[in-house]
């Protein structure tokens, strides 16, 4: 998937969309997404200047939008103006190194279950193949208020 299907499937936008591109997804199994960190990024200026990192909570972030695009992908369906794609946990985190300007952040998710709208998932973000970062995540569909 392209960043025009990818925008189909996300509501995030500049500068909170955090996933380029979809290299492959197999609904209701997995998922692995591309993240190009540019020293473009809006954080980097006030996120340790003089050693640019991407802050770990964004990592997780495009971790769990990747997971949304295996969700929708699953439910063959696209997000829309009657409910909300929640994030609703984080198990598990471990950051094990940092992320950078220039790096390609490769984000494997696989589902590892979906009970009654809820969402849970096994993510790793890497670099050049190293684990930058993993987590257990659990997400949830929710109506609009």
């Amino acid at each position: 998937m392209d960043i025009h299907e990818i925008l189909n499937y996300l509501p995030h936008r500049y500068p909170f969309l955090l996933v380029d591109r979809v290299l492959d997804v197999v609904p209701g199994e997995r998922i692995t997404a591309l993240k190009n960190v540019s020293m473009n990024e809006p954080f980097f200026p006030g996120h340790y200047p003089h050693h640019p990192v991407m802050p770990g909570v964004l990592v997780v972030e495009a971790m769990a939008q990747t997971a949304a695009i295996l969700s929708f992908k699953t439910m063959d369906s696209k997000p829309d103006d009657k409910s909300v794609y929640y994030f609703v946990g984080i198990d598990n985190a471990r950051f094990k190194k940092p992320v950078g300007p220039g790096d390609q952040l490769v984000i494997e998710v696989t589902l590892a279950a979906n009970k009654r709208g809820i969402w849970k998932f096994s993510a790793t973000a890497k670099v050049d193949g190293q684990v930058a970062a993993e987590a257990d995540l659990i997400c949830a569909v929710r109506p609009t208020p």
